[in-house]
C-alpha cells in the first residue's frame, strides 16, 4: 500500500496535513501525544499496524498542528482545539466514518462521538483514558514533563521505555528518534501536559455508537482501570484486555489488536499465510539464514542498509517472529517442505 498526503485548513487558519491508505468506508485514526505522518510511515511496525487496518476501508490518520507535517501554530493545545483538527477531517470526507483513538487520541474520540453521533458509525478506543489527572501521580508528572521540557533526547528515550518494554531493541530505538522528529520540546511538552488535563468522563454517557474499548493488561503508560470507566461509563461498550505492557499499538502482539479491531468493524479477518513474502523478502529471508548483517544484505542485494533493515523488520513482524534466529530457522523449515 501506499498513502496520500493532504491538507485541510481550520476555520482560523491553521494547516493540518492528513494521509490517506486503502479505499472504502473511511476509518479516522486519532493518533497519540507525537505523530509524523511520513516518518510513521517509513517505521515498519508502524507502517505495518495502519496497513493491517487498511486492508478493506480507507485509513485517515493526521498530525496535530506543531506535530509532523503540520506547522506549529501561535495558538495552546487544548481539546477544543483537538475537536477542530477532527472537524476538518470530518468535513473533508463528508460522510460518515468508524473513529479510532489511540492513546490521547482517545478522549479526543470521546469527545466527537459524544458532541456529534449522527457522524461516527462505531467507535474505538485503544489504550486511553477518561481522566488524565489518574494516570500517574503529581511528583511524577511533574517529573516527567520536566524531562522532556529540559533535556527532550533523554526525555524521549525514557517515555519509549514506558510506551514501547514489549518492542524488540530497533523499534524503541527508532520511536525514540522519532518523537524526537516528531515535533519540538515546547510543543511535546504542552502536548504532554495536555494529556494529563484532559478529563471525558462527564461525556462518556452522552455517547450512542456501538464502542470497543481494547486494553493491554500491563499497560505501563495508561492504567487498566482508565479502560474500566470508559467501558462501564459509555452504554453498551464491550471491553476487550489484551495481554502485554506495551503502550503502542504497533508494539507487543499487534496482530491479535487488529483482529480484534477489524472484527469489531465488521472487516474481514484472516490469517497471514506464514509462507506469504514476497520475492524480495524472500531473497532477505535467504541472506539472513546465511548469517548475512543487515550491511552484507544491502551489499548483496545493491540497495542502502536502511532499507534491508526494514526487509528484515517486516519479515520479522510479518511472520510474527521476535529474532533473526526465528526467521533463519523457518527458512530451513521452507526448504524441508519444499
Amino acid at each position: 500500500m501506499e498513502q496520500s498526503v493532504g491538507r485541510v485548513a481550520l476555520a482560523d487558519g491553521t494547516s493540518v496535513a492528513y494521509a490517506s491508505v486503502g479505499s472504502g468506508r473511511p476509518l479516522v485514526y486519532v493518533m497519540g501525544w507525537l505523530t509524523h505522518l511520513e516518518l510513521g510511515w517509513e517505521l515498519p511496525a508502524e507502517r505495518g499496524l495502519y496497513e493491517a487496518l487498511a486492508t478493506g476501508c480507507r485509513l485517515v490518520r493526521y498530525d496535530r498542528a506543531g506535530c509532523g507535517l503540520s506547522p506549529r501554530v501561535d495558538r495552546p493545545a487544548s481539546l477544543e482545539f483537538e475537536l477542530e483538527h477532527l472537524a476538518a477531517i470530518a468535513a473533508e470526507l463528508g460522510e460518515p466514518f468508524d473513529l479510532m483513538g489511540t492513546s490521547m487520541g482517545v478522549p479526543v474520540a470521546v469527545a466527537w462521538a459524544a458532541a456529534h453521533p449522527e457522524t461516527v458509525r462505531r467507535l474505538v478506543l485503544y489504550g486511553g483514558w477518561a481522566r488524565g489527572d489518574d494516570l500517574s501521580p503529581p511528583l511524577v508528572r511533574d517529573h516527567v514533563l520536566g524531562l522532556v521540557e529540559s533535556h527532550w533526547g533523554l526525555g524521549s528515550d525514557v517515555l519509549t521505555d514506558i510506551f514501547a518494554p514489549d518492542a524488540d531493541a530497533a523499534t524503541r530505538a527508532g520511536s525514540a528518534r522519532y518523537q524526537r522528529a516528531c515535533s519540538d520540546a515546547a510543543t511535546a511538552r504542552a502536548l504532554l501536559a495536555l494529556s494529563y488535563d484532559l478529563d471525558v468522563v462527564d461525556r462518556l454517557a452522552e455517547v450512542r455508537a456501538p464502542t470497543l474499548v481494547v486494553h493491554r493488561s500491563g499497560d505501563r503508560a495508561a492504567p487498566l482501570a482508565q479502560a474500566s470507566v470508559l467501558a462501564d461509563g459509555i452504554a453498551g461498550a464491550e471491553l476487550v484486555v489484551l495481554p502485554g505492557r506495551s503502550h503502542l499499538p504497533y508494539a507487543g502482539d499487534r496482530d491479535e489488536l487488529v483482529r480484534v479491531v477489524r472484527r469489531f468493524l465488521g472487516l474481514p479477518v484472516g490469517r497471514r499465510r506464514p509462507d506469504a513474502l514476497t520475492p524480495r523478502q524472500r531473497e532477505v529471508a535467504e541472506l539472513v539464514s546465511e548469517g548475512c548483517t543487515n550491511r552484507e544484505i544491502a551489499t548483496r542485494l545493491g540497495i542502502d542498509e536502511r532499507s534491508a533493515e526494514g526487509h528484515v523488520e517486516r519479515i520479522r513482524l510479518r511472520l510474527g517472529f521476535r529474532s533473526r534466529a526465528q526467521i533463519a530457522a523457518w527458512v530451513g523449515t521452507q526448504r524441508e517442505v519444499g
